[in-house]
């Protein structure tokens, strides 16, 4: 069926600019939609991707993925971690001191998420070194006053690193609130949403901020299999006493994966129907070129061509300007996805914008990350509908009769 000259007559009317003027503007108009509609899908699914890995890998490798509580503090978390780790899902685990409270500074107040931390087991649970000055665990370690703060909570307080500011810590009951004069040892930028809540200081500083000395208010967990982590903590639970209660990232970040989840999905659709939409195009296209070629198409019926090498002809073409098509896209969209987060962040430096804010999304700039498979998805899709999309036209050709198109010729 698609024999040398198919291919050759195929391929001459598919990059040949010798058709009427409307039929090579419907032409350009149609491979112009596709090339559009690929692009800015591999754009927004690299983008969506970028959100996904941000997340899994930035916000989640600093906060739990899965955590131990105990209803009043743990006492003794070493033989606790030792039992923890028995299980066959558990990579690491780390003791951990939270207390919510407020930093004040001057006349400004900022509420905060304290997390105390042991400097030297928290390498193998989180990536919070990666997001720190060398060194900075190490300080908290070695001063009872020092405390690392977000950006958000810098930013709102208007103080820098080597400020002396106020730790204040509510008491239940009628008790005055523990007051605190602690110094920032170092500014935490994560770019996620988490800079506006969290403060970090040494597990040993914070125990005593709490008011149990030596005791934890939980074990921090790292699994193999994040989307594991509900079902070990599930398994953990049946294990321990009933004083003991365990969460996962599932519930305090789940929402938002599902929310991402979603929207790549929900994007996805409607970009896939643009897809769609610029191919059916070819099928307008494909018409007016059997109609401005009837003449090209009975010459070739009498020449010996048979309807199959006819409609092959018709297919060759339609598939020629979706390969075309796909492919610029292809690249156009791969191109942008690479160059969208630097572009994004010239730009906001340039006209003084910030177009993600951390109090409305969970990342304060626009991430990208290309994968192979969603654009071998995205590629393959937009071939196959050009192609099939080809076929009632190249039908339609092959149905012209060579006596009716010559009559008039």
């Amino acid at each position: 069926m698609f024999s040398h000259y198919v291919f050759l007559v195929g391929t001459r009317y598919g990059i040949s600019r010798r058709h009427s003027h409307l039929v090579s503007f419907i032409s350009r108009l149609s491979t112009t939609g596709l090339i559009i509609g690929v692009a800015l899908l591999i754009l927004v699914m690299s983008i969506m991707n970028g959100f996904d890995k941000e997340l899994r890998e930035n916000i989640l490798g600093v906060m739990p993925q899965a955590t131990i509580y105990h209803r009043q503090s743990i006492a003794d978390p070493a033989s606790l971690i030792d039992e923890l780790k028995q299980h066959p899902h558990v990579v690491a685990a780390s003791p951990f001191v939270q207390l919510q409270g407020l930093l004040s500074y001057q006349k400004r107040v900022s509420p905060v998420n304290i997390f105390g931390i042991d400097g030297a087991q928290e390498y193998t649970t989180s990536k919070l070194p990666e997001f720190l000055p060398a060194g900075t665990l190490e300080v908290l370690a070695n001063s009872h006053s020092a405390i690392v703060i977000g950006c958000g909570i810098a930013e709102k307080l208007q103080v820098t690193k080597g400020d002396s500011i106020s730790l204040i810590i509510p008491v239940e009951g009628n008790s005055s609130p523990r007051i605190k004069v602690v110094e920032i040892a170092a500014i935490l930028d994560t770019h996620t949403d988490i800079d506006n809540v969290l403060a970090l200081m040494d597990i040993k500083t914070a125990a005593e901020v709490s008011g149990y000395p030596g005791h934890v208010t939980g074990i921090r967990l790292k699994v193999d299999d994040l989307f594991a982590a509900p079902a070990v903590v599930r398994d953990i639970m049946q294990t321990l006493p009933p004083e003991y209660y365990g969460s996962s990232w599932m519930r305090t970040h789940g929402p938002i994966y599902h929310s991402i989840q979603m929207s790549k999905n929900m994007v996805g659709m409607l970009l896939f129907l643009i897809i769609a939409i610029a191919a059916f195009n070819l099928v307008s296209t494909l018409i007016m070129v059997v109609v401005d070629k009837q003449g090209d198409i009975a010459i070739l019926r009498t020449m010996g061509a048979s309807t199959a090498d006819i409609m092959a002809v018709f297919m060759v073409q339609g598939g020629l300007i979706g390969l075309i098509g796909t492919s610029i896209g292809l690249l156009l969209g791969v191109g942008l996805s690479w160059i969208v987060t630097p572009l994004v962040q010239w730009i906001e430096q340039i006209f003084g914008v910030q177009f993600l804010h951390s109090d409305v999304y969970p990342i304060t700039y626009l991430p990208s990350e290309i994968v192979a498979a969603d654009v071998a998805k995205v590629v393959v899709t937009a071939l196959l509908i050009s192609f099939f999309v080809s076929l009632y036209p190249a039908w339609r050709a092959s149905k012209i009769q060579p006596a009716d198109a010559l009559r008039y010729e």
